[in-house]
């Protein structure tokens, strides 16, 4: 079965690589670099407390690889596992913060309630008082991105796998309802190759509802523009802290290496669509100063004294629902998209289905069903509500 599989993330190359390992022929192309669009400005988390069983579903079946990772790709990663530390202001959002430890414990997730004193034996740093409850889950952490992007480069590779870069994809061809072709063009190439395939994989994360709408497809995915300033924070925090998310603010931080913290949030009401080809990749110092404050606000590292080193703009590949789109689109277009900045965290398990999608037409791994586009027109979109 030969396979294009458009997008060279991670979740592109955990998609190529397991078509290869099913026994595709694969082409991976990417219109840049091998991961240094939204992969290369993640945070690296990765967890499985999530508000949505499908979410969390995707988190343990993810973890599984990440856990085995350096094991079976060679590649140490960096997997850090801290924990993540999520705190509820009210006792509404304390309320849905237990049945989101029971569903996730129901699935086979380590999480746990905790009180905000008991917060502060995880996050020695937390201020307690603003806080009603914590959700706590040890076995969450954060990786290298970029390092993982290496190792499914070059296992895909391994399995044969024709990886292009500076390459796009110009157009896409149907006969009928079926795609059964693509048009692809090097950098700096007068010419545009003609390639009949047999499935696309749309993995195109920012620019997926570009290649879908190639197709006559409408995809509700828009990239949206979010930030990360890595500071030293007065005092360091520990790299043992948990990553720490005030999830009514949206407020977070984690620990990074000789006492650094990367701090985050989406704290702008306006929220436009952007350009992928053409937005502010850098940090916007206002924000920085506002992450910083607001980090300050629950937990004494971010002092007066906390300096802002640098920082960096990525971008999200959000939905209406927050929920990636996972299905066989059309005959011979697989979607595998629109991860709401989940997109690292999940990849191994995205790229599994992509790849059972194509090769058998469904997926053993979990119950993709509410991944599908339809679902907005049904009326029966997901609710994530720990969106970090």
């Amino acid at each position: 079965m030969d396979t294009l599989v458009v997008g060279g993330g991670v979740v592109g190359l955990s998609a190529a690589y397991a078509l290869a390992d099913r026994g595709a022929n694969v082409t991976l192309v990417e219109k840049g670099s091998l991961g240094n669009a939204s992969t290369a400005r993640s945070a690296g988390g990765i967890r499985s407390q999530f508000s949505s069983r499908v979410n969390v579903e995707l988190s343990l079946a993810s973890k599984e690889v990440w856990d085995a990772f350096e094991e079976r790709f060679g590649v140490d990663i960096g997997l850090r596992k801290t924990g993540y530390l999520l705190l509820a202001r009210t006792e509404a959002v304390a309320e849905r913060f237990r049945a989101n430890v029971d569903m996730q414990c129901s699935l086979g997730a380590e999480s746990e309630l905790l009180t905000p004193a008991a917060a502060t034996e995880r996050c020695p740093g937390l201020d307690p008082e603003p806080f009603v409850a914590a959700a706590y889950n040890p076995d969450d952490g954060f990786a290298d991105p970029n390092l993982a992007v290496q190792g499914y480069a070059a296992a895909a590779r391994e399995l044969g796998v024709d990886v292009r870069t500076k390459t796009a994809v110009t157009g896409l061809h149907r006969e009928g309802d079926r795609v059964v072709g693509a048009d692809v063009r090097a950098a700096g190439a007068t010419d545009t190759e003609r390639r009949e395939v047999d499935r696309v994989v749309n993995a195109a994360g920012a620019w997926a509802a570009t290649v879908g709408a190639m197709a006559g497809v409408d995809l509700p995915i828009s990239p949206r523009r979010r930030q990360i300033a890595v500071v030293d924070p007065a005092p360091p925090v520990p790299e043992s802290v948990p990553l720490t998310i005030d999830l009514e603010t949206g407020s977070y931080f984690r620990p990074e290496r000789d006492g650094a913290a990367l701090v985050g949030g989406h704290f702008d009401e306006a929220d436009p669509a952007r350009d992928p080809d053409a937005y502010d990749e850098g940090m916007d110092v206002e924000w920085a100063a506002r992450a910083v404050e607001h980090a300050a606000d629950y937990a004494e590292y971010f002092g007066p004294d906390t300096r802002i080193k640098r920082g960096w703009a990525g971008l999200y590949a959000v939905t209406p629902d927050h929920h990636p789109i996972v299905e066989e689109t059309l005959p011979g277009l697989v979607t595998v998209a629109g991860f709401s900045g989940h997109g690292f965290q999940h990849a191994p398990a995205a790229g599994r289905i992509a790849a059972d999608l194509a090769v058998d037409g469904e997926t053993a791994l979990l119950d993709a069903s509410p991944l599908s586009l339809d679902r907005f027109e049904r009326g029966e979109t997901l609710t994530e509500r720990h969106v970090a």
